[in-house]
């Protein structure tokens, strides 16, 4: 990413009478920090796919009764009136623990390149998840787990079940099709709470695709087409599982359905002016 602009969250004490405002600050970090939640989504010439639930992801991601004089609902509408409303970009929040004092970041990061296909690996070994549910907490070990298997070409690892069952991705969360059916996960193996499958499942259930929630292993998806999807890439075609199953692809398919998603797209909320 060429453009990343962070700025972190000053929050004035309460009673002063100010408001909280976002200061641009040094991006190199001498100190360690731990981030315990974290969003992020792509925003396309100021329109943004279901905004309301990376929000509402988010703020449910923050420990209940804890942080709350940093006033998160007030930095986030901050966070997003400083996008612009031109170009591409991907900008992320954050709520982490440094020295024992927590902050809030909003970093500003121009859109990579995205694709429409991916490889996938399996990862061998222990599941490094922390906070499965929670996105932030495992930012890092989700980066190495994807580092780990690019040297086999691989774009993304996904990551099993104790049992063997297909969980999630680093990066992604899984999808694939059984026929007309579309199948996730089912609800009770642990994994993000990805925004762009839960729009792509309001798509299907308003078009009346039946959706099916399994506990598959990597070799029952053997001839099925499987979609690996996230705020940045949208859907992406799974062209090839590294020592997984052999995967298949419908003509079509996944364009027609990356159309219907861009559709959802919705501008972002107009700037409150400052009194």
């Amino acid at each position: 990413m060429s453009v990343v602009i962070t700025s972190r969250w000053e929050n004035p004490s309460a009673g002063s009478g100010r408001r909280g405002i976002l200061e641009p600050r040094d991006d190199c970090d001498i100190l360690p920090a731990t981030i315990e939640a974290a969003d992020s989504w792509l925003v396309t010439n100021g329109h943004v796919l279901a905004l309301d639930l990376h929000r509402t992801r988010f703020m449910t991601s923050i420990p209940r009764g804890r942080y709350q004089q940093l006033d998160p609902g007030s930095f986030w509408d901050a966070a997003i009136a400083a996008i612009p409303r031109t170009g591409d970009w991907f900008p992320r929040v954050e709520l982490r623990t440094q020295m024992l004092q927590p902050q809030l970041l909003f970093r500003l990061r121009e859109a990579p390149e995205r694709s429409r296909s991916i490889v996938l690996a399996t990862h061998i070994g222990r599941d490094p998840r922390t906070a499965p549910r929670f996105k932030g907490p495992d930012l890092e070990a989700m980066v190495r787990l994807r580092t780990s298997v690019q040297n086999q070409g691989a774009g993304d690892a996904v990551i099993l079940t104790g049992d063997g069952y297909i969980a999630d991705g680093s990066t992604t969360c899984l999808a694939w099709w059984r026929g007309d059916a579309l199948a996730i996960p089912e609800d009770a193996i642990e994994r993000i709470d990805s925004v762009t499958l839960r729009s792509v499942l309001a798509l299907a259930t308003a078009t009346g695709v039946d959706i099916l929630r399994e506990s598959a292993r990597p070799e029952d998806l053997d001839g099925c087409e499987v979609w690996a999807l996230n705020a940045l890439h949208g859907i992406r075609i799974v062209t090839q599982w590294i020592a997984g199953p052999s995967v298949a692809e419908e003509p079509g398919r996944r364009s027609a359905w990356q159309r219907r998603l861009d559709a959802l797209r919705r501008p972002l909320p107009e700037a409150e002016a400052a009194p």
